[in-house]
């Protein structure tokens, strides 16, 4: 077991998050001990490209490390893989695994992301019903499928979208139903919406809104999908994309405040002070914004981690950062900065049926968020003009015209 006198930081989730903060620890100057505690058997990997090139097999695995083996050696980092924390003991500053060992910390940072939503309908627990969220996800749905093989996707979010993007151009026949009446419902805008139909309708994915699941059932010749109003889908494989659910239950056991993930500060720390959680897991109350958000991208897991990082090391930098997140589907980037929430007025510059334009959301006639699809110039300059906005010099965009000056011009 650790000791007082050989400080440790203790990283709970083999996450990008987990990767970055152990580089930034180093980096700011932190001596004492680092151990890594992940569930899944390997190092931390990228999991963007699971449901893109990883999926489609133009990515080994290997190449999905977000860091070699040589970098934990060379950082002197204790790996713990394949484990499972039990329980966070906070009167011993100490953790309680699996196996029945007692892990000591200084500090201790929760990387523990999220997990998938389950689907509460009849046979969902069918051996052909899966999530994407690991590596090993999508080696098992790889096996199930190979070309004209059926593949149903539940969720029109940008898990299911990418994923049907890559299928069917390895010639899976795919179907998506979303619930709503029309996909990426919940994080943009109709005319941004409008553009994916039509995209996956020209690649061949049969898209249906507002379509409702009964239940799945195991047939003779496979599997079938029985819908509310009676229609059956049969499929050889399905993948369930509802939204995600934050791994908060190892704080909320140890007495932390959580609601929609772990409650946290400006430097990433919850109401215990020697503990932080960074990444998906984090609920932040975000500066720019003046609320409390849980973001599920990349950026946000390495600069929290960074901000974690400089805290243990004494050089306290608030969370501050412009929230931004991109989709890989066809040949079309999609990059969007800021969140929409609020918006009153949608700007549309480009030619969406060139599959190049961008939406910009103003509110009052200030840009708050962009969608830039194949338009990275228009993703930096609207980023920047967003981060203005929260900038000392703000009251310059009081005009209700400067935003649209800026794009109509």
């Amino acid at each position: 077991m650790n000791s007082v006198a050989s400080p440790t930081v203790v990283i709970v989730g083999a996450s990008h998050a987990a990767a970055e903060a152990i580089a930034s620890l180093r980096k700011f100057g932190w001596l004492g001990g680092i151990t890594l505690i992940g569930d899944e058997p390997g190092l931390p990997y990228h999991r963007p490209p699971l449901s893109k090139s990883y999926y489609k097999g133009e990515v080994v695995a290997e190449k999905l490390l977000i860091r070699p083996a040589s970098f934990y050696q060379k950082n002197d980092v204790c790996l713990m893989l394949g484990r499972r924390v039990e329980a966070i003991n906070r009167d011993t500053n100490t953790l309680s695994l699996d196996g029945g060992e007692q892990v000591a910390y200084q500090y201790l940072i929760l990387a523990t992301g999220t997990r998938a939503r389950k689907l509460p309908i009849s046979g969902a627990d069918l051996p052909s019903i899966n999530y994407l969220r690991t590596k090993q996800d999508v080696d098992g749905i790889q096996s199930q499928l190979k070309a004209g093989s059926k593949l149903l996707i539940v969720g029109a979010g940008y898990i299911g979208l990418e994923v049907a993007a890559s299928a069917v151009k390895q010639g899976v026949d795919v179907i998506v139903f979303e619930a709503m009446d029309r996909v990426l419902a919940r994080v943009t805008s109709p005319q941004v919406s409008e553009f994916y139909q039509r995209l996956h309708k020209e690649e061949g994915v049969d898209i249906r809104l507002n379509a409702a699941l009964q239940k799945f059932e195991q047939t003779g010749h496979g599997f079938q999908a029985i819908t509310a109003d009676g229609e059956l889908i049969p499929f050889d494989a399905a993948i369930v994309g509802i939204g995600v659910i934050p791994n908060s239950e190892l704080a909320e056991d140890a007495g932390l405040a959580c609601d929609n993930g772990i409650l946290v500060n400006g430097f990433t720390q919850t109401d215990d002070q020697a503990i932080f959680a960074i990444g998906d897991c984090s609920n932040h109350h975000n500066i720019l914004y003046n609320r409390r958000i849980r973001l599920e991208s990349v950026p946000n897991a390495v600069d929290q981690a960074k901000v974690a990082a400089a805290k243990i090391c004494g050089k306290g930098v608030v969370y501050d950062q412009l929230p931004w997140f991109w989709s890989d589907q066809y040949d079309v980037k999609l990059q969007t900065a800021g969140l929409l929430q609020g918006y009153d007025q949608v700007v549309t510059r480009g030619d969406a049926k060139s599959r190049k334009f961008a939406a910009f959301y103003l509110q009052q006639g200030v840009l708050i968020a962009v969608d830039a699809l194949n338009s990275p110039a228009e993703f930096m300059l609207s980023k920047k003009l967003i981060q203005q906005k929260f900038s000392p010099d703000a009251a310059k965009l009081a005009d209700p015209d400067v935003s649209l000056k800026v794009f109509m011009s």
